[in-house]
């Protein structure tokens, strides 16, 4: 069975995009699956939080064409990475003049050994990258804060899902929005979920990803916090999204 893509994105950084690409995907590797996490964010927070700090090779060398995909991947903890690198940043500029540029990754990720699941950790903004990301993606998740300045953002990527839908890739679609650092004690978090509700035809997870030191704690460690305190708020949390993530099939 080929592998169910998903587009982790946000175009504001610090939303816990990274954070929410690798402990889903750390707990859904407990969960039995197969995972792989892409690091296509230039920054490469992704792989530095789980210990791959100077990798031999990276995405942008694959772009490039100097490594095959499948040689560019790490195991780490039972999770497949392949990493990212600052390098990045030139190869969205060389994308520019290719033919069917936003078509690339796409056709990078058909060459690989079968996987469950493949998340996609994209770029804080809308970007080549990006595009690419959700071109070759079944699904889109969407993190989101409850901050009233994360609405703007979140019609923004909206808008540019259902332009992807209709230009490049017909199947693509929003799985869900996760909230994410929630804080119960706020008024204000609970006023924007509700509004969402109302409002947004998307699906939003019942689970929430509560506010919790040990996911600021694990990167530290090069863990997800699933590896670093399996009895955290913050793993019980990912490992509860998990659950519903594969429920909705």
């Amino acid at each position: 069975m080929a592998a169910t893509i998903v587009s982790v994105i946000n175009q504001k950084g610090g939303t816990g995009k990274t954070t929410t690409t690798i402990n889903l995907g750390s707990a859904l590797r407990k969960l039995g699956k197969r995972v792989l996490l892409l690091d296509l964010d230039p920054q490469a927070n992704l792989s530095y939080s789980l210990g791959i700090t100077e990798p031999e090779t990276t995405l942008a060398d694959v772009f490039t064409g100097h490594q095959k995909l499948v040689d560019c991947i790490q195991e780490r903890d039972g999770l497949f990475v392949a990493p990212g690198s600052n390098e990045l940043v030139d190869i969205e500029i060389s994308l520019v003049n290719q033919p069917e540029r936003e078509q690339f990754l796409q056709r990078l990720l058909e060459e690989l050994p079968a996987y469950d699941y493949i998340l996609i950790d994209c770029p804080p903004s809308l970007s080549l990258l990006t595009v690419n990301a959700l071109v070759a993606s079944q699904e889109v998740l969407i993190p989101l804060q409850m901050e009233v300045l994360t609405l703007q953002g979140l019609g923004q990527i909206l808008n540019t899902v259902q332009q992807i839908k209709t230009t490049f890739n017909a199947d693509l679609k929003v799985k869900g929005i996760v909230v994410v650092m929630y804080d119960k004690r706020r008024k204000l978090s609970t006023e924007i979920e509700d509004y969402l509700k109302e409002n947004l035809e998307e699906y939003i997870f019942q689970q929430r990803i509560r506010l919790n030191v040990k996911l600021a704690e694990a990167p530290s460690f090069g863990q997800s916090v699933l590896d670093y305190d399996a009895s955290s708020h913050g793993a019980k949390d990912y490992l509860a999204l998990a659950k519903e993530f594969i429920s909705l099939g």
